[in-house]
């Protein structure tokens, strides 16, 4: 109950200068499906989106902790600022939902997502990532992306640079022996971000990935208000935060099963960014 307090009061503090950073953004990530992986670009119309990638794609390696070591991750160019849209032909979307999973919720917003035969992105805390290790396989076998939220979900800017590194790099563990690969993308909790989460995350091969439509679930608004703010920031490119954890995340749950088949019926493609090829 008291981590549950402090997460609300510190996304308070900090949502309206997500907001503000979030608005001079320009990153822009392929949609699944793309040649390249990212560009700075603006979403278009088009025709319909391609088909996502089967399941079975994502699956590289079976659940287990005794393969062979680790192979040191491909370092990718530093950003300094997180991505926040997707880009691609038509009009795609992604749902993203953080700080899982969590037994209690996920299982049923992966019920709704295979439902629906969509894809969605589920940035994880390694604390919880550990005790729940057959719900990241669930992930992979149904096609969905896993990025990395640290390890026990603390405010980056408090912490130097070798706390930083530990909560990234343990979380990139238990992803790998749980889903099967490394992650590829990052998302720094309560969107505080610093130049030491762009190196490090560069530094280990992960994306920094933001949000453009922000459903404040974690303040258990109602089912209602939440469907609403999906539906109204509805748009080509949108990135949807919403959270499977962390609290009472039921009003999350019943509301992915309204607002999911309206933005299906609004021509909507609910996508997921490509898998880089190393």
């Amino acid at each position: 109950m008291q981590k549950d307090q402090l997460f609300t009061r510190r996304r308070m503090l900090l949502a309206s200068a997500a907001a503000l950073g979030a608005a001079g953004t320009a990153g822009i990530v392929m949609a699944e499906g793309d040649d390249e992986v990212t560009r700075i670009a603006a979403p278009v119309a088009g025709p319909p989106a391609v088909q996502a990638l089967k399941p079975s794609a994502y699956r590289l390696q079976p659940l287990t902790g005794y393969g062979p070591p680790r192979a040191a991750p491909r370092k990718l160019k530093e950003r300094h600022e997180p991505i926040l849209q997707i880009s691609g032909r038509g009009r795609h979307m992604m749902l993203t939902f953080d700080d899982g999973p969590d037994r209690r919720y996920t299982p049923y917003i992966l019920d709704t997502l295979a439902k629906y035969d969509v894809r969605a992105m589920f940035f994880v805390c390694g604390e919880m990532a550990a005790i729940n290790k057959e719900l990241l396989a669930r992930m992979a076998d149904e096609g969905h992306v896993v990025g990395n939220h640290t390890y026990t979900h603390p405010l980056l800017t408090t912490l130097d640079r070798r706390e930083i590194r530990s909560e990234m790099e343990r979380t990139s563990d238990v992803i790998e022996d749980a889903y099967g690969e490394r992650p590829q993308w990052f998302r720094a909790p309560y969107g505080a971000w610093n130049r030491a989460a762009f190196q490090l995350g560069a530094d280990m091969g992960m994306e920094p990935m933001a949000w453009t439509v922000d459903t404040t679930d974690w303040e258990t608004p109602g089912t209602g208000t939440i469907v609403d703010r999906v539906e109204s920031g509805a748009a080509p490119g949108v990135v949807v935060l919403s959270h499977d954890a962390g609290g009472d995340r039921s009003q999350t749950v019943h509301a992915i099963r309204e607002y999911l088949p309206y933005l299906l019926d609004s021509g909507y493609h609910l996508t997921v960014p490509p898998r880089r090829l190393s």
